[in-house]
Parts: structure tokens; C-alpha cells; sequence
């Protein structure tokens, strides 16, 4: 399965990804895949080292360019997973169907090339790309690389993608959101969380995902008008506000924080 958890900066996606993450890793293997070139703490969240940026196995934004540019022929091909010469990196028996410019076999989650993904238990962690650098242009390049990645992902029944999407609907726009089984959208307290959501919602009926809720950050005094304002049918989760989770993302700290509402959450994930 492959989650996107989408809304709008400052709503909690990190959050809800660490959270669910954490969550999820009882039972399966978990790739928690950092798409969000603006944010730089999400690995601390989990307690993991920040992992060095995928962008750079690919020669960088330039020859990550210089490739994208490249026709997509069997010659010109791409780079193959690291089991690509011997044939463990990829699937042989799941069909391309498109040939990529940059990967030549389709992975696992096992094919990912270990110097790029930090380990914690059953939960791995990825990056895309970060901007380091002033002028160093823009962040489409990592939306390509997002969308090529998961196209050519083979996942087993035990394997979970939890992707933490860059704030706002951008990704929608640069199609990756095809390849996400399950939206969830992220929806705090304000009325630009709630007028986003439902932008969220029909750009997800369009691309024909699944999307549902999760209300975060829920004081107990507004839930009921915020349930009003939502399709009360598709909320997959209520989270309340949390002062342990307010102090350990204030000083940077790894969630070992339990949630009910969280656990309730992969519940309806397994179920739904």
C-alpha cells in the first residue's frame, strides 16, 4: 500500500507520517518516503539520522536533468537497482509499462541502495531531495524523480509506503498523486485547512484515489463544528491536541509518544 499524507504547511503531516509510521511498523515493513524539500525534521521525529538525499544517486539536480532531457529508449535506459546486473533488483515478473529514463529494473524495498535510506527497526527512511543551497533552482526535479520512484516500487502484502508530501496540492499538478492508493488529508483548525481539503478531495476523485480525513490538532470544543465542515463519512481519524507531542517537536525529539486515535487510524487503514 502507498499512503500520501497531503495539507497544507503547518497542519501536521510530518506528524501524522512519524505517528503512523511508528504505528504500522508493528506488523509491517515501512518506507517512509520524505518528498518535502522544505522540511528538515521529520528524521527526528522517528529518531533516525537525516538520510543523504536520493536525488544524488542520480548524479544530482544536473544529471538528473540531463537525463530527464534524454529520450526514453531501451538504449539510453536509466540507472538499474543495485541487484540489476545479477537480477534481484527489481520484479521479473511485474511488467514496466512505461520504459523509464532512470530506472532500468523495478525495485524492492530491499533494492534501495542502503548508503541513501537510514534504518530503524522495520521502519526505513528516504528522502527525495532538499533544497541546500541558495539559487540552486527550483524543486521540480525531485516531483520527476518522486513520480519515477514510485512507479518502477514493487511492494509485498507486508511492505507500507507512508509518503509525507510537500504542503499544498503541487503534486497533484505534477501527476504523482496516480500512483497513491490512499490520500490522507491532513486538516487542522483553520479555514484555510478546511477550504484545502476540499480542493484535496476533488483532485483526488480525479486522479481516482481514495481519500479520507484526519483531523489534527482537535480542541474538544470545535470538534463537532469541525466535523460539520468535512464529509463527516470519509474522517479517518479525530487527533486531539497533544502537549507531549507539541513539546517533542519543539525541541526536536523522537515521537515515542502512543496515540488511541492513531492506532484507531491503522485499524481503518487495514480495514477500509
Amino acid at each position: 500500500m502507498k499512503i500520501a499524507v497531503c495539507g497544507k504547511g503547518g497542519s501536521g503531516k510530518s506528524t501524522v507520517s512519524a505517528l503512523l509510521a511508528k504505528q504500522m511498523a508493528k506488523k509491517k515493513n515501512v518506507l517512509v518516503l520524505d518528498t518535502d524539500e522544505s522540511n528538515y525534521g521529520l528524521h527526528t521525529q522517528l529518531g533516525l539520522a537525516a538520510p543523504k538525499d536520493l536525488m544524488e544517486y542520480f548524479g544530482g539536480k544536473q544529471g538528473f536533468k540531463q537525463k530527464q532531457r534524454a529520450p526514453k529508449t531501451s538504449a539510453i535506459g536509466g540507472l538499474g537497482g543495485p541487484g540489476s546486473s545479477g537480477g534481484s533488483g527489481g520484479s521479473g515478473s511485474a511488467p514496466q509499462q512505461q520504459q523509464s529514463r532512470f530506472f532500468e529494473e523495478r525495485w524492492k524495498l530491499s533494492d534501495i541502495p542502503s548508503e541513501f535510506v537510514e534504518v530503524s527497526g522495520k521502519i526505513r527512511l528516504m528522502a527525495i531531495g532538499k533544497i541546500h543551497e541558495f539559487g540552486e533552482g527550483c524543486a521540480c526535479p525531485m516531483g520527476v524523480l518522486t513520480r519515477e520512484f514510485l512507479e518502477n516500487l514493487d511492494l509485498s502484502a507486508d511492505d507500507i509506503v507512508i509518503v509525507d508530501t510537500e504542503a499544498g496540492v503541487e503534486h497533484f499538478g505534477r501527476g504523482v498523486a496516480k500512483d497513491f492508493d490512499t490520500i490522507l488529508v491532513v486538516v487542522d483548525p483553520s479555514y484555510e485547512s478546511l477550504k484545502l481539503s476540499r480542493k484535496f478531495e476533488e483532485l483526488g476523485d480525479q486522479a481516482g484515489n481514495r481519500v479520507f480525513f484526519v483531523l489534527n490538532k482537535v480542541e474538544e470544543d470545535i470538534m463537532a463544528e469541525l466535523l460539520e465542515a468535512v464529509d463527516s463519512s470519509k474522517v479517518a481519524a479525530v487527533i486531539p491536541a497533544d502537549r507531549g507531542l507539541f513539546k517533542a517537536s519543539l525541541k526536536g525529539e523522537e515521537f515515542e509518544i502512543e496515540l488511541e486515535e492513531i492506532v484507531k487510524l491503522e485499524e481503518f487503514l487495514e480495514n477500509n
